[in-house]
């Protein structure tokens, strides 16, 4: 029974080994001539065509590992890996292939042998996990363990660990130096702490794989034993820490020299590197703008700003950015001047907008001056929408980690926008939405994430999904 992570390795390459059966079978039908469309095995390019995509599927699975023998794994996780290791075969594939004969290649039809390699491995790996459940419900390739103290972490544990037969895990009991009467009667007490190492070297009991243990740091000398005991034993060790009283979420862990630290999410910009590359994203993509574009949209645009109504052509607005701190907000003036710009959020048939005005605003093309924003570094192409000082201290005061939106640079759009989050806050649960959605972006921050937001906002644009622009 130790051996189910050697098991759950073996999986993972006979499901490798799948794909690969998969991959080879649909270049068969695409390259030998049952294909009419396609090239006949008649030349060495073609041998060497299978060969380069094999080796480079393996480049790539191994980058991408299949995700499917893990004990608690989503379909939709599983179907994204598939995708993402497709995407990377694909593009490393034609740059590969771009060596060989050009006439035994065709991207429209390379491109339906890539979405049909796609398609056939969800089809694979989803059935892969069916079996791979099946075969654990029936009591085979699981995971046995013990638990050690009787807290509610615990409780909760174990009804994760049990929630779904198929993730795997057989909970044989648990030591605590009472009975927790909260504890279900199918999970048995097996006596006080003392008991847990001889209960670990009695023979019957070689099948438990890993302790879960829960003490408190006053047990240190019994904590210190299980864990020595477990070392020399080839039985894993996990510590479950007691901030589960009131945290409840995903805690992550650094050390800092050997003292472990806990710490609430991970901020993937907090990365001297990744912040290098959004930022150097921001400057060429803002000074391209500015320098190209933006004088001949700024000239049209000041011109009709200034015949149809008195006042700057530029709006300037105090608003609250990276860390809280103040900065001055760019936007073409889309208002007549008044005393309630700072105080007061634009609704769908506010009287001060214009009608030029009114027609930026559901253009977006209002918001092209937060270019010069981006390129001061005041903010970025994408990130949570910047609010007015009034809006942060009102909703700060109202709505729970509203702040944490701050710990990134605002931006001209962002995840919460694309995903319809826009515009005037009539309910206090629409800003609340909004802060949920920024706070997921800091938290799963990709380059290509921002390419993404970046194409929705342009799509949203172009086909006039954006009701709530005004």
């Amino acid at each position: 029974m130790r051996q189910v992570s050697q098991i759950n390795n073996v999986i993972k390459w006979m499901v490798v080994a799948l794909d690969i059966v998969v991959l080879n079978l649909l270049f068969l039908f695409f390259y030998t001539g049952r294909a009419t469309w396609m090239p006949h095995w008649e030349s060495e390019s073609i041998k060497e065509l299978c060969l380069i995509y094999n080796l480079c599927y393996l480049f790539c699975v191994t980058i991408f590992p299949p995700i499917l023998q893990m004990y608690k794994v989503r379909p939709d996780e599983i179907v994204r890996r598939v995708f993402s290791t497709v995407v990377a075969f694909a593009l490393l594939a034609e740059i590969c292939t771009g060596f060989l004969d050009h006439a035994l290649l065709d991207l429209d039809k390379n491109f339906l042998f890539f979405a049909l390699l796609c398609f056939s491995l969800f089809v694979s790996r989803l059935t892969s996990r069916f079996v791979v459940k099946q075969m654990r419900r029936m009591g085979r390739n699981t995971h046995s363990v013990v638990f050690v103290g009787a807290n509610a972490n615990m409780l909760e544990l174990y009804s994760e660990m049990m929630g779904d037969p198929s993730c795997g895990y057989r909970v044989l009991g648990y030591f605590n130096d009472s009975k927790n009467p909260l504890f279900p009667d199918k999970i048995p007490w097996l006596g006080p702490v003392a008991d847990v190492i001889p209960y670990l070297e009695a023979p019957e009991n070689v099948r438990v794989q890993d302790v879960y243990c829960c003490l408190t740091s006053d047990k240190e000398k019994e904590i210190r034993a299980i864990i020595n005991y477990c070392e020399n034993h080839v039985v894993r060790f996990y510590s479950v820490p007691n901030v589960r009283n009131y945290l409840k979420r995903r805690m992550n862990m650094e050390l800092l020299g050997d003292v472990p630290i806990l710490y609430i999410r991970e901020e993937p910009l907090q990365q001297f590197g990744n912040r290098f590359v959004k930022r150097l994203f921001d400057l060429v993509c803002s000074s391209l703008f500015l320098f190209t574009i933006f004088p001949f949209v700024y000239l049209i645009v000041a011109v009709i700003i200034k015949i149809t109504s008195p006042g700057p052509v530029f709006f300037k607005q105090k608003r609250n950015g990276l860390n809280g701190e103040e900065f001055y907000c760019y936007k073409f003036r889309s208002m007549k001047v008044n005393a309630q710009a700072d105080t007061l959020q634009a609704t769908e048939h506010d009287p001060r907008k214009t009608k030029f005005g009114d027609f930026m605003r559901k253009t977006n093309i209002d918001e092209l001056p937060q270019f010069i924003n981006v390129l001061m570094g005041d903010m970025s192409l994408v990130g949570p929408r910047p609010h007015m000082l009034k809006h942060t201290e009102e909703y700060s005061e109202l709505i729970n980690k509203y702040m944490v939106r701050h710990l990134v640079k605002p931006g001209i759009t962002g995840w919460a926008q694309v995903c319809g989050c826009r515009g005037e806050t009539k309910e206090l649960y629409q800003m609340e939405e909004r802060v949920r959605k920024d706070i997921w972006y800091l938290e799963n921050w990709t380059f290509w994430l921002d390419i993404r937001i970046m194409w929705l906002t342009v799509r949203n644009m172009l086909l006039h999904n954006e009701k709530m622009a005004y």
